[in-house]
């Protein structure tokens, strides 16, 4: 495995406002599933604090955290974007994105006071969230005779399996998800116990 079967999410949209020398920074935790969300509700924030001084964000999406970034927007190098994102590893998170708004106060806070500015205020939204622990499922079909349909649904029920779809013909299938972690077991039962044909779908977009 490349990666744990278990990933960390955040679970509702939370705000928190911090504020140092006369800068207010705005932020904003939001739960995504993939890029099109982040980009949806990155163009509706900023028509919303359409007067802030900067946009700065971070996101990580999938569940082995392969997507991922940071954005600055006008600020010093490294100092709103990273420790966002900091912020987000360091509660083991991934399907979030962090947006941090700065309206500037007049006074210029440096290198350091720019990143405790950004990792504080990420934080506190962080804090005021709540979060899901969820599994990697895969997906399976298996293709069975109709005198064959007890010996699967009892395969099915003693794993508290989840069925996505099925036909029960004279040549019947049905599609299953199941937790990464049990895959070879429930594969190895099926084929090797019952002599069943198991196929690996890649993901739920193969299902339709």
């Amino acid at each position: 495995m490349l990666f744990h079967d278990t990933f960390k999410i955040p679970i509702s949209k939370t705000k928190s406002i911090y504020s140092v020398k006369g800068s207010k920074f705005i932020s904003y935790v939001f739960p995504v599933n993939n890029e099109e969300n982040v980009r949806k509700i990155l163009e509706e924030l900023k028509i919303k604090e359409k007067n802030a001084d900067h946009f700065c964000y971070a996101y990580i999406i999938n569940p082995d955290k392969s997507s991922w970034r940071t954005y600055d927007d006008g600020e010093p190098n490294g100092t709103a974007g990273k420790p966002i994102l900091n912020q987000i590893k360091s509660y083991d998170l991934t399907n979030i994105l962090i947006v941090v708004v700065r309206y500037f106060g007049g006074t210029k806070l440096g290198i350091k006071g720019l990143i405790n500015a950004y990792k504080e205020s990420s934080r506190n939204a962080l804090q005021k969230n709540n979060f899901k622990t969820c599994y990697v499922e895969e997906f399976y079909e298996v293709l069975f005779k109709y005198s064959q349909v007890n010996k699967v649904m009892k395969v099915i029920k003693e794993n508290s399996l989840k069925i996505i779809s099925h036909k029960f013909d004279i040549d019947s299938f049905l599609i299953f998800s199941v937790r990464k972690k049990y895959a070879d077991k429930i594969i190895s039962i099926l084929k090797n116990k019952h002599n069943l044909n198991v196929k690996y779908k890649m993901n739920n977009n193969e299902i339709n």
